[in-house]
This record gives C-alpha cells, structure tokens and sequence, in this order.
C-alpha cells in the first residue's frame, strides 16, 4: 500500500482511524522499507528498536509588548524563550539516565518584527525522540515542566501554550520476523549486499499498522547513494559527509535503487505469503 504523510508522522494514524483494517483484510505482519544513505544496491537491517518515537510541540510563550527602551514597563517573551531553549538541553543531560538514546531539538524559534520593539509572545517548535515509553512520558512531562516554570518565574501574564502534534511511535522490527525477512534477503541478495545497522534517531510512522493490529512488523533500509564512493566513505570513517534524507543533496541514483527496493519488497512478502 501506498502510506501518505509519513514525513509528517501522521499518515499511518490517519489511515487506521479512516477504517484502513475495516474497509480492507487485516494483515498477518507489517513489511516495511525506506530509501536511506546506504550504498545503491545494499540492504540495511536491525532488529528490536530500529527507529526512535517521534513527538512535536508547537509553544507559545506570552510576554508583555513595550518600548525596547522600557524593559521594566514590559515582560519580555524573548529572554523567556532563550532561557527555555537552554534550560530543556538539561532534560537529556540531567534526567534522562545515560544509557537511553533521547534527543530534544528546538527547531524553531520565532518572536517579534523589530530590534526596538518587545514583543507580546514567542513561539517554540520543539522535537522529542526517544525509544522507550516511559522515557518519552518523562522527556513530555519535563518540557512542560520547565517551560510552565519559566513562565511563572518570568512573571507571563498568562501561562503557556502547547498544541503536540506529529506523534509516532518507537519502531520495533520484531526479531523472530526480522531474522526470516533477512535470511530471505540474504539468499536472494548475497550477504555480503546486508549492512547490519544500529538504532536511528529519525523516525517512521509504519509501526503504527502493527500496534494498531497488534502484530508483527519488520522494516529495513535499502540504500540510494553511488556505491563505491557512499563504501569508501564508510571504510574511511567519513559518514557524516554523506547527504542524508532531507539534505538538498540527497540524490539516489535510479539504478540499481529502484530494482533493489522493488526485489526486496516482493521477496519479503513472497517469503512470508504461506508462512503466517
């Protein structure tokens, strides 16, 4: 099937609300891929907790306006904001126990429309992942925790506001499934086509068929990038110069990308049609 909106998270969840499981049969496992920074012709695979959860929330921080000159006569939403955007890089550092893979990003910070001039709000847009339940329940809490606290220390007239949105959660390839998948992969590809990979801090809305269903899933990488040079820059220690998915320079190549992603899909659903 064709899932929409993944970039935005919300696709999967759509379709299920929409009756996906009832208008059409319910699947016996979840098979699922996503071009990626691999060298064109490779498979990628893990098994467990390949992809983290993924939250957003959009925050409106309420201030005072006034005269650039008159700080006292004004609550200043700005310095709110800065204070925030610093104090939340403590959740990881400070909350979260160290063995935990979590990221908070604040991608996006917006106040005001001129250097004399406080404004009455600032808005935040701040991105969570992590892979475990009751860390992502802790790492929520704790950014409503602090920006409400920052909010009542600074004196706001008003507290904040939070609108979360573009939730998804922790991508689990199940491990029994996962080794028959790859096996399959293995006999048809050649091992030396399969990269083991670990877990990634992106995202991916598909676990929400099989939580849904509660069922099996498995889900794989197959790779984009010009082959010889994407394998000289793993050899060489140079990932991080590859482009990556959402770069303007993330390109892949049509072949063999696309004969590799078709093969694959058809040999994991050929695998499993009979086996469940």
């Amino acid at each position: 099937m064709f899932q929409p909106a993944e970039e935005l998270a919300v696709g999967a969840r759509g379709m299920v609300d929409d009756g996906l499981f009832e208008r059409f049969p319910k699947p016996d496992i979840v098979l699922g891929q996503h071009v990626g920074p691999l060298p064109a012709g490779f498979i990628g695979h893990g098994n467990g907790p390949v992809m983290a959860a993924a939250d957003s929330v959009n925050i409106t921080l309420h201030g005072r306006g006034g005269h650039g000159s008159r700080p006292e006569a004004s609550i200043d939403p700005v310095l709110m904001a800065a204070n925030v955007v610093t104090r939340l890089q403590g959740i990881v550092a400070r909350e979260v126990p160290p063995a935990e893979t979590t990221v908070v990003t604040v991608g996006r910070l917006k106040a005001g429309t001129k250097d004399n001039i406080i404004p009455e709000s600032a808005e935040l847009g701040v991105n969570i992942r992590a892979f475990t339940p009751a860390v992502r329940d802790l790492v929520r809490s704790a950014v409503e925790r602090i920006v409400t606290g920052e909010s009542r220390t600074s004196g706001a007239p008003k507290p904040p506001d939070f609108t979360w949105f573009a939730s998804a959660p922790a991508l689990v390839s199940e491990p029994e499934a996962t080794k028959t998948t790859v096996a399959a992969f293995s006999e048809h590809f050649g091992a030396r086509r399969l990269l083991p990979m670990p877990q990634v801090n992106a995202s991916e809305d598909v676990g929400v068929f099989g939580e849904a269903l509660g069922v099996p899933t498995v889900f794989w990488f197959w790779g984009g990038l010009e082959a010889e040079s994407t394998i000289a820059a793993f050899t060489e220690g140079r990932v991080d110069e590859l482009p990556s998915n959402h770069s303007a320079a993330f390109a892949p190549v049509v072949e063999p990308t696309l004969s590799t992603g078709v093969e694959a899909l058809v040999v994991a659903a050929l695998t499993w049609l009979g086996k469940v």
